[in-house]
């Protein structure tokens, strides 16, 4: 490690980890928009766009609300991904799944 960072203090640290973060996807921002300006052009000289070639992005719908917590009615799951801390506590406390239904 350069004797240079030894002397900095945690805070220090951490701030010039923030920022090497920061540029580094700077960075990689950059270079993703090379790559697609150079893949544009080169879909233009076929009479192509990118959107024909690669189809254009969707955007998965919101699930809607399956489950609610009875002591919140604005926590809700869909019942996709992980399960959310009230439920999971509810849950080893003996409740069923079903009991958060939403009807």
């Amino acid at each position: 490690m350069p004797k240079e960072l030894e002397k900095l203090s945690l805070a220090e640290l951490k701030q010039l980890r923030k920022e090497v973060d920061a540029a580094i996807a700077s960075f990689n921002d950059r270079e993703k928009a090379k790559v697609r300006a150079v893949l544009e052009e080169k879909a233009k000289e076929f009479g192509f766009s990118l959107d024909e070639i690669f189809g254009k992005k969707t955007r998965r719908s919101k699930a809607a609300a399956k489950y609610r917590n009875p002591a919140n009615a604005a926590e809700t799951w869909s019942g996709r991904g992980r399960r959310p801390n009230w439920l999971e506590e509810a849950l080893k406390k003996g409740a069923r799944l079903e009991d958060f239904l939403i009807r």
